[in-house]
């Protein structure tokens, strides 16, 4: 039998068919079934699982329950791997991916959670069988028992000790990956704040407020919605209950959308005073939520937009998102990096909301920190690279150019800003991005660093880490 799930142990399918049946709970079930389809199809778990949620029919309880199972589980993975391997005496990729999966939703009930270690530990091995081999199930019921017996306090002291560097430490207590510590110190560090490295890692396990974006005047909302956001003067912190709920009775003019989303948005359509008849460019508009706020500043400027997404699939986002606006928004499907030879010196602002690693989000999509690698940061800066060059093209003299990506990688923010500066020397000029933003912000923001970019943090701001440039093409 395979060693991959276990099946060396001979008395583990005895043990297991003595043990009584245990029905798993259904927020055990999504839980899990979220976190194996994360791994197996690389799914996201914060679209996944609110179906989930709603197909299973969980009450209230169960569904936070679900959730914070599945998210806990999900960003402290790289931890429990480290516990799991310990307490099995093998290497976690020597385990059965699907009973891993299980392993790592109980080790997060054992360590993380006030639920019963009889609960965790029976209803897992109900799990593994369910979802492996018979001597599977005696292979969880070890580990999980072995884990159990260890407080979460020793299991810390025991991992941190085996760890072989300064990063190593912090990527193990705070799970995340070396690389990724290492981006964020570096790009910290550019700004001076290096020693804010370890609040900044428990702020990306830390579960995020939900945002709302009240559509400038399409919309309003009241004191008894949520409080309003500390930044962004055009949304609010939902107080509770179903924001879905909320999108669909105002027509999609309240929306769901992170604070630094907004202010990187707003950064380019309040840069300075719009001119009617302006004509506004989302390069990269997928999935929506910042063309549809751009859209209405447009309306409320006398500006047009247009919105550009190379994904069939996320076009469609994007003109669902856009059906809140009243206006003629077309929705192109073109492969931006052409769009500075297609329309050169056409557009009077454009935001690049650039594709990259996500690195900014892991609070929201914690499984991007293990699904991303440092080759991936290579392959988007080139395509960075190109769409910067692109957008920069299309711009009218005199035109503005917010470069924005949800990643404070220095490769993919001030790497690409710089190499784009030295393309077109002269031709292009940084505008001062932190006064702009001081000046549109509800309360002062806490930056630093050059005033030519911003960088936004969750640690220091409660937004996702947004990085915005602002550029100004030159008269030729």
């Amino acid at each position: 039998m395979s060693d991959r799930r276990g099946d060396s142990r001979p008395n583990a399918a005895r043990t297991s068919a003595a043990r009584p049946s245990y029905v798993v709970q259904p927020a055990r079930r999504v839980a899990y079934e979220v976190i194996a389809a994360v791994r197996e199809s690389d799914a996201y778990a914060n679209l996944l699982l609110p179906t989930r949620i709603q197909r299973a029919a969980l009450n209230t309880a169960d569904a936070a329950l679900a959730t914070e199972l599945t998210y806990g589980t999900l960003r402290m993975q790289g931890f429990y791997d480290r516990v799991i391997a310990e307490a099995a005496g093998r290497p976690v990729t020597a385990i059965d991916p699907a009973i891993l999966d299980v392993l790592r939703l109980g080790a997060h009930q054992l360590l993380a959670t006030r639920v019963a270690t009889h609960a965790a530990v029976n209803e897992s091995v109900e799990l593994a069988r369910q979802v492996g081999s018979r001597s599977a199930t005696g292979f969880t019921n070890g580990v999980l028992r072995a884990i159990a017996r260890v407080s979460a306090d020793e299991w810390r002291e025991r991992i941190l000790a085996d760890t072989t560097s300064p990063d190593d430490t912090l990527a193990a207590l705070y799970s995340h990956p070396v690389w990724v510590v290492r981006a964020f110190r570096q790009s910290l560090r550019q700004e001076g704040r290096e020693a804010e490295l370890e609040e900044l890692l428990a702020a990306d396990n830390a579960a995020p407020r939900v945002n709302m974006v009240a559509l400038p005047g399409l919309a309003g909302y009241t004191a008894e919605l949520g409080d309003p956001n500390a930044f962004s003067p055009t949304g609010f912190v939902l107080a509770g209950g179903d924001p879905h709920h909320l999108m669909k009775d105002s027509n999609g003019r309240l929306r769901v959308q992170d604070e630094g989303s907004q202010l990187a948005a707003l950064a380019l359509s309040r840069a300075r005073p719009v001119v009617e008849g302006e004509r506004w460019l989302d390069l990269c508009a997928g999935p929506g939520g910042k063309a549809a706020l751009l859209a209405a500043e447009a309306l409320n400027g006398g500006a047009s937009l247009v919105a550009n997404e190379v994904v069939p699939a996320r076009a469609q986002l994007v003109r669902a998102a856009l059906a809140a606006v009243p206006a003629d928004v077309p929705v192109w499907e073109m492969d931006g990096t052409w769009v500075g030879e297609d329309q050169p010196q056409v557009f009077d602002r454009i935001l690049l909301d650039a594709p990259c690693t996500g690195l900014g989000a892991l609070r929201r999509r914690p499984e991007a920190r293990w699904r991303k690698q440092p080759k991936d940061v290579a392959e988007l800066s080139d395509l960075q690279s190109a769409l910067i060059h692109a957008a920069l093209g299309a711009l009218k003299p005199g035109g503005i150019l917010a470069y924005v990506t949800c990643s404070p990688h220095i490769a993919e923010t001030r790497g690409i800003v710089a190499t784009a500066r030295k393309a077109w020397g002269d031709k292009i000029a940084p505008m001062d991005t932190a006064a702009v933003l001081q000046g549109l912000a509800v309360q002062p923001l806490d930056l630093a660093g050059d005033p030519g970019s911003v960088q936004l943090w969750p640690h220091r701001h409660g937004t996702d880490a947004m990085f915005i440039t602002l550029l100004q093409r030159q008269p030729d």
